[in-house]
């Protein structure tokens, strides 16, 4: 860019330096008669021709130099290898997961020395509706990013129905999670579009059920196409909550085995918020369920609640037992 800045307005000043010496060498020919007046504007006007090619070759090579530049950027991260890579002998069971979850010991570190996680144990039974909870950095959201393998373990086990995780499939392991996150990730497409993440052949009826599960369909109405209403690079015309919900019904749509919710519901109203945990809670017995949540009266209906500090399980028990020590 920096030879671009002083290359173009260079070719500008030599164009119009040019111009100028030929129009005073010309005009002592045409003072000598050597050549007429007509001549030398005709002459002039041709040169001008001549330059306009030479200015847009030198642009197509600009950007053809800009474009290579960034393909060889976008190239890198195309050829980057993942860290996160299937095992050379993995097993992809015959079904879906019934969702028994076991953290065996498990211990992880984003920085050397310093654990994130710390021999953490604890097991849920399929159709288990649990909570995590804990201050900002306690290891919540960690002990999710372990689960669906964003990072692997540096001790310790995690067990998916028996399976160690990291004998499944990536696919087949992340297909069996919902995992809905504080800020979900919307693509600049359609609500619909959204809520089906891939999955053209899904009916509109569909479409409404999964945004009716997650309370989103009374906004929705509002919006000005409805379900076809373009939301946006990352759902910047949906507001947070609006946003939250969408994310929430994608989940419900895509019916997991394993769902998680990541303070999914933090930037709702209290009203809304209990409408949606009437829903998770009406899913008790067909999925498990985490909740991470900072607002305890969501999770008066867990089954159990563990209580995090520095990567560590300092409590657990049932919501009256946490609510009291909380």
């Amino acid at each position: 860019m920096r030879l671009w800045a002083f290359y173009s307005p260079t070719m500008m000043f030599l164009g119009s330096l040019g111009t100028v010496l030929i129009l005073l060498y010309g005009a002592g020919l045409v003072q000598s008669g050597d050549i007429t007046v007509g001549s030398l504007v005709a002459f002039v006007g041709y040169l001008a021709l001549f330059y306009t090619p030479i200015n847009q070759l030198h642009s197509v090579n600009h950007m053809l130099q800009h474009a290579l530049a960034s393909g060889e950027r976008l190239f890198e991260i195309i050829d980057t290898v993942p860290e996160i890579q299937d095992a050379p002998n993995t097993i992809l069971p015959s079904t879906n997961v019934r969702g028994t979850i076991q953290f065996d010991r498990v211990g992880f570190s984003y920085i050397p020395g310093k654990p994130a996680i710390m021999e953490v144990d604890f097991t849920i039974a399929a159709g288990e509706k649990i909570a995590i909870v804990g201050h900002t950095g306690s290891g919540k959201s960690t002990l999710v990013k372990l689960l669906m393998r964003f990072y692997d373990v540096e001790s310790g086990t995690i067990l998916i129905d028996g399976y160690r995780i990291k004998d499944l499939p990536l696919s087949y392991l992340r297909e069996q999670i919902g995992l809905v996150a504080q800020d979900p990730f919307l693509f600049n497409g359609t609500v619909a579009e959204n809520i089906l993440y891939g999955n053209i052949e899904a009916s509109r009826d569909q479409i409404i059920s999964a945004a009716v599960s997650a309370h989103a369909d009374p906004f929705i109405k509002n919006l000005p196409e409805g379900v076809n209403t373009m939301v946006g690079e990352d759902g910047v015309r949906l507001s947070g909550g609006q946003r939250q919900r969408i994310g929430i019904a994608r989940a419900l749509y895509h019916n997991p085995s394993v769902l998680v919710l990541d303070e999914a519901t933090s930037a709702l109203d209290t009203t809304t918020e209990s409408d949606v945990m009437e829903t998770i809670n009406s899913l008790h017995v067909e999925k498990t369920i985490i909740i991470i949540a900072h607002r305890m009266s969501t999770l008066k209906k867990c089954d159990c609640i563990y209580k995090l500090r520095n990567g560590a399980i300092v409590d657990q028990g049932v919501f009256s037992k946490i609510a009291d020590t909380n």
